[in-house]
């Protein structure tokens, strides 16, 4: 199902789309996908909430011992912010992926596609028709997220209806933001949102002077020239694990380097991003 135009999305025409919860009268399974923020249950929004108190059964993807914390952390957001402990939480084994791939884009398309038939089936099996099921997103769901684009896959193979909505999340740039308690943009400029694997291969974006890093995994920032550059860093963002560090990209790079790997030993995982900033001439 492809959202474009005038067409019927959700099981009613957009033209008719308001901006209020939908009411529990359809007989059609229906799919939140909710924005939990970026760690801190206080960033769990007052539309969050509501969603999370509708909800029957919670899909998380079980990505293994090494990030429990991260299932635990929203089995705490349920307790904390639903009022209904009927609800039940379903762990979906997440489907291994090659991250070392050399066709990066194919490997992502693969594993996109094993997701797809994976989560599919649980919502088959472990949601009754009228039901409504959720997943908890990190973040915000439109945000380099694939959760979005697996839920298209698996109602376009057809062996599952359902309804989905969206409902928006704190992303971990803002997150970021607010906690070097800086703006994402400066006066009439743009920023660039990209990754590091595309900021190793080509560089620093043309046109821009304010760059957003995500899913870096081997510090990019060490490929760029650091003459001017300021580097806003942080990883497990709204967590009691919280790191910060900021400074020139000369000085600090080094530190963010040794600090992240540091972390990614401790814990096992790590989720971080950064803003590269070239200081005004």
């Amino acid at each position: 199902m492809q959202c474009g135009g005038k067409r019927t999305c959700f099981g009613r025409s957009t033209e008719d789309q308001d901006h209020r919860p939908a009411s529990r009268v359809s007989e059609v399974r229906r799919l939140l996908v909710i924005g939990i923020g970026a760690g801190d249950p206080e960033h769990v929004t007052a539309q969050a909430i509501h969603a999370l108190n509708e909800v029957d059964v919670f899909f998380v993807v079980d990505k293994g011992p090494e990030a429990e914390d991260l299932v635990a952390l929203r089995r705490e957001i349920c307790e904390r912010f639903i009022e209904d402990a009927s609800y039940r939480i379903v762990e979906v084994p997440d489907p291994p992926r090659d991250r070392a791939a050399a066709a990066y884009v194919a490997a992502v398309d693969d594993w996109r596609a094993r997701r797809a038939e994976v989560w599919g089936a649980a919502l088959r099996d472990e949601l009754a028709d009228d039901g409504v099921g959720a997943f908890m997103v990190w973040g915000d769901p439109s945000l380099y997220d694939s959760t979005l684009d697996v839920i298209e896959r698996i109602l376009a193979g057809g062996h599952v209806a359902f309804e989905y909505e969206v409902i928006a999340g704190i992303s971990s740039v803002h997150a970021l933001t607010a906690r070097h308690r800086i703006a994402l943009n400066r006066v009439g400029g743009a920023v660039q949102v990209t990754t590091g694997r595309r900021l190793a291969e080509q560089g620093w974006p043309d046109g821009v002077d304010d760059v957003v890093v995500m899913l870096d995994a081997h510090c990019s920032f060490r490929h760029i020239d650091p003459e001017g550059v300021e580097i806003f860093w942080g990883a497990y963002l709204g967590t009691p694990d919280e790191l910060l560090v900021a400074g020139s990209v000369a000085t600090a790079g080094a530190q963010i380097e040794r600090v992240r790997a540091q972390a990614r030993e401790r814990k096992g995982w790590i989720m971080d991003t950064y803003l590269l900033r070239r200081r005004a001439s």
